[in-house]
């Protein structure tokens, strides 16, 4: 059995579905932060379906930047979680809503 184009793009659009509804449902700035993270990859799947479709390398060359730009927001924003979570003891995000000390 071979695995065409389309099956990719639908694993594609599920998990991405699955991150966004986690996004929009959970409070969790952890669990936010990771469902984030699997649109990414989501995003980065479709990328690699595309270039596999059409024969050319510029949607994995698009995955690499995605992916480094990817690592940065994931130092950033851990660290940021970090001090919060340190600052306030909740990971609640309605509770995170002020930035200042």
């Amino acid at each position: 059995m071979t695995l065409s184009s389309l099956h990719y793009f639908i694993l594609s659009a599920i998990l991405f579905a699955i991150g966004g509804i986690g996004v929009l449902v959970r409070r969790n700035v952890f669990v936010i932060f990771m469902c984030v993270e699997m649109m990414l990859n989501a995003v980065n799947l479709s990328l690699i379906a595309f270039a596999r479709y059409l024969n050319q390398a510029d949607g994995q060359l698009l995955v690499l930047f995605v992916m480094a730009i990817a690592a940065a927001e994931v130092v950033v924003g851990l660290a940021i979680l970090v001090a919060l979570h340190r600052k306030r003891p909740t990971t609640d995000a309605d509770e995170m809503n002020v930035l200042r000390g």
